[in-house]
């Protein structure tokens, strides 16, 4: 391939990284404000669909280095509620604030992303035909040129970092395996990989065990677990035995709104809750 076909493609590939990453362009991030101990604010966030109310005057409160779990019926409005953090909705009503000064209602997707809020998918979406190393490596890239980084040496504390995340998500013996060959459980602790490679301060994860044998279950939620406090979490999850094993708080949403608040004990034992969703089974 000649050098300009073959800086197209780069470039190409490029604009792929940036759109998985869902990273941006934009100048200096605002400073993220953390002083009340409140790193994510919902507040009356009303979001309709065709006269269906996807939302309907949600309020949700995440402190600064918690792990939350999100469970909820189909329909409860969980992936709406995430779509709007992450600036892929606007709602009709209502405020969404980062911390004490970032308005997320007035900011892109990729501005989110930037003032640092990751988004892990169910689908865990890797480049399968590079190394496990070499996605960290794009993924640490952000919205620098890849054109650059690709043929620049790594600094020695840019390495130290793919370590720690290697480390951190259990692949460091997998470093130089194609990610196309790693298992579907391997493939999401990567994904998770690539998103704290971003270092965000809050980290959004959609049904992380979804097709995952019971051990890779065991090990996410090590990793999930080890994360908050340094990181805020976000779960939204179905597998019921799975939130037992990591929740701190739950919270209950229900046809838009937040049923119900607390510990696993709490919620399970609400007959609202009951009623609506563990009592039909809790899936």
């Amino acid at each position: 391939m000649s050098a300009p076909g073959l800086r197209g493609g780069i470039e190409r590939f490029g604009n792929t990284v940036g759109r998985v990453l869902n990273r941006g362009g934009s100048a200096a991030a605002p400073r993220l404000d953390l002083s009340h101990d409140i790193i994510l604010y919902l507040e009356g966030i009303t979001v309709s669909f065709d006269g269906f109310r996807a939302l309907n005057n949600l309020s949700l409160y995440v402190e600064a280095g918690e792990l939350r779990c999100i469970i909820g019926p189909n329909g409860a409005g969980k992936t709406t509620m995430m779509d709007v953090i992450t600036g892929k909705t606007r709602p009709d009503l209502g405020s969404a604030w980062f911390g004490q000064t970032v308005d997320l209602l007035t900011l892109t997707e990729p501005e989110i992303a930037e003032v640092g809020i990751g988004r892990k998918f169910q689908k865990p979406t890797v480049f399968s035909e590079h190394s496990v190393f070499e996605n960290l490596e794009l993924a640490m890239a952000g919205n620098k040129s890849v054109w650059r980084m690709l043929f620049a040496k790594m600094t020695p504390e840019q390495h130290l970092r793919i370590d720690e995340v290697l480390e951190t998500i259990g692949l460091k013996d997998h470093r130089a395996a194609r990610a196309g060959s790693l298992s579907h459980g391997q493939k999401q602790w990567l994904e998770i990989g690539m998103l704290l490679m971003q270092d965000p301060a809050l980290l959004l994860v959609d049904e992380p065990v979804a097709g995952m044998t019971p051990q890779e279950t065991e090990r996410t939620a090590e990793l999930l677990v080890s994360l908050a406090g340094k990181h805020s979490v976000v779960v939204v999850e179905h597998d019921m035995n799975f939130v037992r094993s990591i929740a701190r708080t739950v919270t209950v949403l229900h046809q838009g709104s937040v049923l119900a608040e607390g510990s696993m004990e709490q919620v399970q034992n609400d007959p609202k809750v009951i009623e609506v969703y563990l009592g039909d089974g809790g899936h």
